[in-house]
C-alpha cells in the first residue's frame, strides 16, 4: 500500500502524560481505533467525526490530524484536509505522511507548486524510498509543463481549434461499421446507434466526433457512461416532450467520460431547445488535468480534440432560470451579499475560472446549516447558509436553487427549509462510495420538485480514475 493511503494507528503525546491526562489520552486512543474501523468500511462522515473528538481529547497529537486529513480527502473536502495536514506538520515536523497529504492536498486543488515542495521535503528526509521520488518527479514534471504553457502563450487573440480543423479531408475508412451522421446532421436513429455503439465499447469515427411540461435536472454524471444509459432507460431519451438539464461535471474520475461527453452533445445537437448543458467545476482545464479526462481524450483521441473540448467547456452556461422561479447552477451562491441575476449573466464566462469571484462560487460553493457564510471545505470559494439563501432568492423573487457537486447517500438533499435542493446522478461515485443516484422531475406552474432515486448498474471492467494524473492512480486518494 502507498504511503499516505491507510489511517493510521499513533501513541499518544509524545511525551509521558502529566498527571489527570492518561485517562483522556486513552479515550482519544479509543475513539481513533473506532475512527480507523469506519475509515476502513469507507464510512468517511463517522470517521471523520470520530477522529475530531479524539482531537478534542488529545490535540497534540499529529497522526489524529493526519488521519483525518486522509478522511477529508476522500470526501473531497480538499481545504480541510490542507489545514489538517499543516496542522499536523505544526506539531511534528518530522511526520512525513503530513507531508504526503499536504501534497495531495495541493494537487487536488491544482497547487502544484506546493504540493512539489512537500514532494522535495519527502525525498530529502528518504533519499531512497522510490514511491516518493516518483511522485516528486511526476509533480515536478507538471510545474515544469505549466512554466511551458505561461511561456509560450500569446497575449494574441487565441485561435479557435476549429480553425485548425479540416474536417471535409478527413475519411471514414470502408471498415468502419458504426454510426454516422446523416448529411453531416445528428438524427435520433444516429443517437439510439451511437448510445449502443458505446454500450459496446466502440469508438465513434473521428469525423463524426468533431461534428457533433416536465423538465428532468439531473445532477454530476462523472464519466459513468452506463449510468447515464440507465437514467435515459428509466426516465425516456430527450426530446422535445422530455427536456432534460444536465448540471456539470459530466467528465473526470469515471473512464468513459468520453463517451458521457459526446452523447451529451449529440442530444444537445439533436435538441437544442429542449437540451441543456450547464458548466460544472470539472468542465475546467485543471481538474480535466488531474481527474482523467485530458488523459481519456488523448488515450481515444488525440491532444487536438481535448483542445477542442477545452474551448466547448468555456462556452456552457453557468446557470439557467427556470419561468424566472427556480435557479440551477451547479456549485451554489456567493461569497458576497446583492448578486443579482443580470450580474450573473454579465459574466463573462468563455474563459478558465479565477480563483475567487460570482464565477468561481457558482461552480465550487457549497451550502451549510448554520447562517452566515464560512471557509470552504474544499478550500474554494465559500460555504453559505440558510440566510444567504434566503436573501439571495427575496432579491431576486425566486422560489427556491437547484445545484449538485456534493455525492449524497439518497442522490439528493433538500437543505434550507426547502430553499436548497443538492441533485447527484453518479450513483455508487467512483465504485466506491455506495450512494444512489436521483433525478428531478419540476413539473406544473409551481414547479414542484419530484424526486427519483436509482441503483448503479454494472459496467465493464475498467475502472475509475484509469486516466487519471499518474499521481492519483498510486492510490493516494
Amino acid at each position: 500500500m502507498a504511503e499516505g493511503e491507510r489511517a493510521e494507528q499513533s501513541g499518544g503525546l509524545g511525551r509521558p502524560p502529566r498527571e489527570g491526562e492518561a485517562g483522556a489520552l486513552d479515550r482519544a486512543e479509543a475513539l481513533k481505533s473506532q475512527a480507523n474501523e469506519f475509515f476502513k468500511g469507507k464510512d468517511y462522515e463517522n470517521a471523520v467525526k470520530y477522529y475530531s473528538e479524539a482531537i478534542d481529547l488529545n490535540p497534540a497529537n499529529a497522526i489524529y490530524y493526519g488521519n483525518r486529513s486522509l478522511a477529508y480527502l476522500r470526501t473531497e473536502c480538499y481545504g480541510y484536509a490542507l489545514s489538517d495536514a499543516t496542522k499536523a506538520i505544526e506539531l511534528d515536523k518530522k511526520y512525513i505522511k503530513g507531508y504526503y497529504r499536504r501534497a495531495t492536498s495541493n494537487m487536488a486543488l491544482g497547487k502544484f507548486k506546493a504540493a512539489l515542495r512537500d514532494y522535495e521535503t519527502v525525498v530529502k528526509v528518504k533519499p531512497n524510498d522510490k514511491d516518493a521520488k516518483m511522485k516528486y518527479q511526476e509533480c515536478n514534471k507538471i510545474v515544469k509543463q505549466k512554466a511551458f504553457e505561461r511561456a509560450i502563450a500569446s497575449d494574441e487573440h487565441k485561435r479557435s481549434v476549429v480553425d485548425s480543423l479540416d474536417i471535409e479531408s478527413m475519411t471514414i475508412e470502408d471498415e468502419y461499421s458504426g454510426p454516422k451522421l446523416d448529411n453531416g446532421k445528428v438524427t435520433l436513429a444516429f443517437m439510439k446507434e451511437l448510445m449502443q455503439w458505446y454500450k459496446d465499447q466502440k469508438k465513434l469515427h473521428r469525423k463524426c466526433a468533431y461534428q457533433t411540461e416536465k423538465v428532468t435536472v439531473c445532477g454530476d454524471t462523472h464519466g459513468q457512461y452506463y449510468d447515464l444509459l440507465n437514467i435515459f432507460e428509466l426516465n425516456g431519451l430527450p426530446s422535445e416532450t422530455n427536456p432534460y438539464i444536465f448540471n456539470g461535471d459530466f467528465v473526470d474520475r469515471g473512464s468513459f467520460s468520453v463517451e458521457v461527453i459526446l452523447t451529451l452533445f449529440g442530444f444537445k445537437l439533436l435538441y437544442p431547445d429542449h437540451f441543456h448543458l450547464l458548466r460544472g467545476n470539472h468542465e475546467t482545464d485543471n481538474m480535466n488535468q488531474i481527474y482523467g479526462f485530458e488523459g481519456e481524450v488523448k488515450a481515444k483521441y488525440t491532444a487536438q480534440m481535448f483542445a477542442l473540448f477545452s474551448e466547448v467547456f468555456e462556452w456552457l452556461p453557468l446557470a439557467q432560470c427556470i419561468n424566472g422561479k427556480v435557479l440551477i447552477m451547479h456549485g451554489g451562491l456567493f461569497s458576497e451579499d446583492g448578486v443579482t441575476l443580470d450580474d450573473i449573466r454579465k459574466i463573462e464566462r468563455n474563459r478558465q475560472p479565477p480563483d475567487s469571484g460570482p464565477m468561481c462560487d457558482l461552480l465550487w460553493s457549497d451550502p451549510q446549516p448554520q447562517n452566515g457564510r464560512s471557509v470552504s471545505k474544499r478550500g474554494v470559494s465559500c460555504q453559505f447558509g440558510p440566510d444567504v439563501t434566503k436573501s439571495f432568492l427575496e432579491r431576486n423573487q425566486l422560489d427556491y436553487i437547484i445545484r449538485s457537486h456534493e455525492v449524497k447517500p439518497e442522490g439528493y438533499e433538500v437543505t434550507h427549509e426547502g430553499k436548497c435542493i443538492t441533485v447527484f446522478s453518479a450513483p455508487n461515485y467512483c465504485d466506491q462510495m455506495g450512494n444512489k443516484g436521483s433525478y428531478i422531475h419540476l413539473r406544473g406552474s409551481d414547479l414542484r420538485p419530484e424526486f427519483h432515486q436509482f441503483t448503479a448498474v454494472p459496467h465493464p471492467n475498467v475502472k475509475p480514475m484509469a486516466y487519471a494524473n499518474t499521481l492519483l492512480q498510486l492510490g493516494m486518494m
